[in-house]
């Protein structure tokens, strides 16, 4: 990977860890991070799915 490259991504990581996108997770509830799983995976199954117009699939 050419340099420039290295130093975009290495940018683009610490805006998102800044952000709270990565890394440990920011909230102290004890609840988990549901992150990089499919919604209909999660608790919010119910929420996802309302969300779709009638007549549609995913």
């Amino acid at each position: 990977m050419d340099a420039r490259r290295k130093r975009d991504r290495a940018r683009v990581d610490a805006a998102k860890r800044a952000l709270g996108e990565r890394g440990p997770v920011w909230w102290t509830d004890g609840d988990p991070d549901w992150n990089r799983h499919l919604a209909k995976n999660t608790p919010y199954a119910d929420w996802w799915a309302a969300q779709m117009p009638p007549g549609t699939t995913r």
